[in-house]
């Protein structure tokens, strides 16, 4: 059994990080990328919550992205406590009562540390020490948060008054949580000294949460408790029960608990910490060239100023602008005004309402067993490179719609259609019939690629007919 010492941290993953498209999209949002570092934001922060008092992580995560997190977590070596998938988004007080129910049964004598998936934190020793001192104040009953001491007036995050000292310095008792201010009230804030960012980070023990939430919201804990009880549990997945969860109250953990609660303890701290909440945010902490510009990828630039531009791979070239934000994938070009770059949003709430599809998927989506990329689309054709990562398979399926015709050009195949088993090398293809049983595999030590040319009436992902899956999505 763990021990009180002990910190689980429980790493929320499930943002969609619209103000950072075109790179961050529904299938793959900014918590999946890696915008600051070799690693994924979500793998940075399992790194920072690693080692020391720190137990294994406990993730809770949106369905659609549960193979691309514990893939990430196994790039690392890290074994999870558990990966709870979310069936709909019910806010971060519904998660949290989850985890502490988890951990209560599972861990009991040990302190939780609810973590957003997103955020930049350039001090991890000062993050550690301000873990040690919160855990102090939990053992004397304390429900912490985390203030960051802010360094100018900023509108987009809520502040917590902090109040007089609790039982230790460096601990302060919570005032009040006050919303986002205009930019006058945020000048206030500043120059009082008394006020920090919401940060959103929490440690406490799963019993003293769940002892307040009891207090102050029943139903929600109900609702958690139906949702654990009756959830399912397949491979490295926690699948809570849909209805049970849905019925849960949406509710954040400062209106669900912290703002009620007596035991509410604030703790100023100063980690370079950032939440990445839009494209000039990475301008921001990123590596400014003597032109004040953040580039990344293949960029040219002449008489350019105070910019971020970043390309996933086409050449950008700019020229005699100043304070621009520039992103392009190989599908989107996004320009936009730094200064207005969070409106960035509202691009993608366009997109969704005329029914595009560029918000959800990047050309290049990514499976359990590997990732495909769409290079050609027009009226009933479409073309793309599929890639098997050794041993993988696709489902055994059939297609209502569409035919298909697989060229192999790297590993080996090995094709069942129908009754029949191919094994492929490259140069060789195989032609699926529409309504053909069909797999795909690799039995391989190294990449299967295949160039894969689809016909037919209708080539969208939903025409698939699930007979078996390595994966558990028949």
């Amino acid at each position: 059994m763990l021990s009180l010492t002990q910190i689980i941290p429980v790493i929320l993953s499930g943002g969609s990080g619209t103000r950072l498209w075109p790179l961050s999209r529904g299938l793959l949002p900014k918590q999946l990328l890696p915008l600051t570092s070799d690693h994924s934001m979500l793998q940075e922060t399992v790194l920072r919550a690693s080692g020391g008092d720190f137990a294994a992580p406990l993730i809770i995560c949106n369905e659609k992205h549960r193979f691309m997190v514990a893939e990430q977590l196994r790039e690392l070596g890290v074994e999870p406590l558990a990966i709870v998938l979310e069936p709909v988004g019910r806010n971060t007080a519904p998660a949290a009562a989850v985890a502490a129910l988890l951990i209560a049964e599972q861990a009991p004598d040990t302190m939780m540390m609810i973590l957003p998936s997103d955020h930049v934190i350039a001090q991890p020793e000062r993050f550690h020490q301000a873990s040690a001192l919160a855990c102090s104040a939990v053992e004397d009953g304390a429900l912490v948060t985390f203030g960051i001491q802010p360094d100018k007036p900023e509108t987009g995050y809520g502040y917590i008054k902090g109040g007089d000292t609790m039982t230790m310095d460096g601990v302060l008792r919570v005032e009040r949580f006050v919303e986002k201010p205009d930019q006058e009230t945020a000048q206030g804030y500043l120059d009082d000294g008394g006020y920090y960012w919401n940060s959103g980070m929490f440690l406490f023990s799963p019993h003293d949460f769940l002892g307040e939430l009891e207090k102050f919201n029943p139903e929600m804990l109900a609702a958690c408790r139906t949702a654990l009880s009756a959830a399912q549990t397949d491979h490295d997945f926690v699948r809570l029960d849909h209805d049970a969860f849905a019925a849960s109250p949406s509710d954040s953990i400062d209106y669900a608990v912290m703002e009620k609660t007596d035991h509410a303890a604030v703790i100023p701290v100063d980690l370079g910490w950032n939440d990445v909440g839009a494209w000039s945010a990475l301008w921001e902490i990123g590596e400014q060239d003597a032109d004040g510009n953040v580039l990344r990828g293949d960029i040219v630039t002449q008489n350019v100023h105070g910019s971020y531009i970043r390309s996933e791979g086409p050449l950008v070239a700019a020229s005699d602008i100043d304070d621009v934000i520039i992103v392009a994938t190989d599908d989107v070009l996004m320009i936009a005004d730094k200064d207005h770059a969070q409106d960035v949003k509202l691009v993608v709430d366009q997109l969704k309402a005329e029914g595009r599809t560029e918000h959800e998927a990047h050309t290049t989506v990514y499976r359990p067993w590997g990732w495909y990329q769409t290079i050609g689309l027009g009226p009933r054709y479409q073309v793309k490179q599929i890639c098997l990562k050794p041993g993988a398979a696709i489902s055994l399926q059939l297609h209502h719609h569409r035919a298909e015709h697989w060229v192999v050009v790297e590993g080996t195949a090995r094709v069942t259609r129908n009754d029949d088993v191919l094994v492929l090398q490259p140069n060789q293809s195989a032609y699926i019939p529409l309504g053909a049983t069909h797999r795909l595999e690799n039995p391989g030590e190294v990449l299967l690629r295949i160039i894969e040319v689809q016909s037919g009436s209708y080539l969208g992902e939903d025409d698939i007919v699930r007979f078996e899956d390595t994966y558990g999505r028949s």
